[in-house]
């Protein structure tokens, strides 16, 4: 079946939800249509969550990371206003724009549910914070915040579906396997099942499950690729008191740390306080992520959150996306998924097995990891980073250096090679837009969000143009 529409959106994760959402808003008359490997909202299921089976089975797609909502869909919706993280978009224009963008996709999340609440760094005591950070050189980003919650998450996620599928035609269980560059008719998007999409304009929001296939078509269309970092690291789990002091302050704190052993930069990401560390799969890879309830009911006696080591490579290697992954499969390899290390036993040169675990006094909830050695995972350079960075932590939060803190290993963030992008995010190739966390340009639901609304607008003033 080969079918022509205005445009095609290629991901329905975080970035390219807006996209859609924006052309159905300024140009309802559009043929538009969006196509995923993954399912709908509603029967996205990982059979990890749902009890069938203790472990990751390899699903030939994974619906943790696949499907409407992305990545995004499971997280505990950590929307952040800043210009500071989460992506590179003031590299295409300036922060004012990037800015408006964001509080945009705020406002539609919130005609669909989201929390008025916002976690602000703008007050005395997140002050007070920041210059008791200093003191043992860690660096508090500022930006506010609001906790959508992973059950609030899937909620928000629901009602935008609801609206767009009745403006848009949604393929879901649909691989696109290559993308054509027709010239002056556009491009045609080839499927696993035989199918051809034709369209005027492409939006490619290919979200990091996608990000070395999107990288390897750029390649064959001839555009240029800048290399991209690769984030390593591993989740940390402790008890939630120990962090309190900071997370009641600051619900989403970002520290930054430059080590004195090598000058690597390690942040603090992510963080879940009284969360809970879960799987997830990337391209038949197991690594860690972690996630908040707003229920209480939902919740744990422990925070967890990634301390992520950034490496950026030089030429002439040119493939981070594939290095990533070559170090989480490593703790795969050994562990047979997720493995976990209790940090005293990381400094004194032991692996945890399952005795020393039994004693810990920190439980983990991620039942499923398995106990062992993180240094036969990790390199040594990044392990040290790491470990650098757990005591200057432990000096703001004393007892995060403690002997049961688990380390869950690997947590790796990927993002693919970027690509050389105008000022609207469009291509070298016309009308060939490239969006989101599989892109390159972003690292967050917030810039993921204002990068497809950013591609759309482009479109629908162009069209506009042409029409007068």
């Amino acid at each position: 079946m080969n079918k022509r529409y205005d445009v095609a959106i290629l991901g329905c994760g975080e970035a390219g939800i807006f996209a859609g959402y924006e052309l159905m808003r300024r140009c309802p008359n559009l043929k538009v249509v969006t196509l995923d490997q993954g399912a709908d909202i509603y029967t996205r299921s990982c059979p990890i969550v749902a009890g069938k089976v203790k472990q990751c089975i390899h699903c030939k797609v994974c619906d943790t990371m696949c499907g409407f909502g992305g990545a995004g869909a499971f997280s505990d919706g950590k929307y952040n206003f800043t210009t500071a993280f989460g992506g590179w978009l003031t590299d295409f224009m300036d922060a004012k724009e990037v800015m408006a963008l964001i509080d945009y996709v705020d406002a539609i999340n919130m005609e669909h549910g989201a929390t008025d609440q916002v976690f602000s760094t703008d007050t005395p005591a997140a002050r007070a914070l920041e210059r008791e950070a200093l003191k043992y050189d860690l660096h508090l980003l500022q930006a506010r915040c609001k906790h959508l919650g992973t059950e609030n998450n899937l909620r928000i996620l629901q009602s935008i579906y609801e609206t767009v599928r009745q403006h848009g035609e949604y393929r879901f269980r649909t691989a696109v396997t290559a993308i054509e560059n027709l010239g002056d008719e556009g491009y045609r998007l080839k499927c696993a099942n035989g199918d051809q999409v034709d369209c005027s304009w492409l939006i490619a929001a290919p979200g990091r499950s996608g990000a070395e296939w999107f990288s390897n078509q750029c390649k064959k269309l001839g555009l240029e690729l800048i290399n991209n970092q690769v984030d390593i690291g591993v989740r940390v789990e402790l008890p939630a008191q120990v962090f309190q002091h900071i997370t009641g302050v600051v619900y989403e704190s970002k520290l930054v740390y430059r080590t004195k052993g090598y000058g690597d930069q390690v942040r603090t990401f992510c963080m879940n306080p009284y969360g809970h560390v879960v799987a997830e799969n990337v391209e038949g890879i197991n690594t860690v992520n972690g996630h908040s309830y707003s229920d209480p009911s939902l919740q744990s006696e422990n925070t967890n959150f990634a301390l992520l080591v950034s490496n950026r490579f030089t030429s002439p290697f040119n493939e981070p996306y594939r290095y990533g992954k070559h170090i989480a499969s490593l703790s795969n390899m050994l562990a047979g998924g997720v493995l976990v290390q209790r940090f005293g036993d990381l400094v004194g040169g032991r692996r945890t097995n399952s005795h020393r675990m039994g004693k810990s006094f920190v439980r983990p909830t991620l039942t499923a990891a398995v106990p062992g050695d993180l240094s036969l995972a990790l390199p040594k350079r990044q392990l040290d980073d790491i470990i650098e960075m757990i005591y200057q932590l432990d000096k703001l939060a004393p007892g995060t250096a403690n002997y049961d803190t688990l380390l869950y290993g690997a947590e790796v963030k990927f993002y693919s090679s970027r690509l050389a992008l105008s000022s609207e995010l469009e291509t070298a190739l016309p009308g060939f837009f490239a969006i989101g966390d599989g892109a390159g340009v972003t690292r967050g639901l917030a810039q993921a969000g204002a990068s497809g609304v950013k591609a759309a607008r482009t479109i629908a003033a162009r069209l506009e143009g042409r029409a007068h």
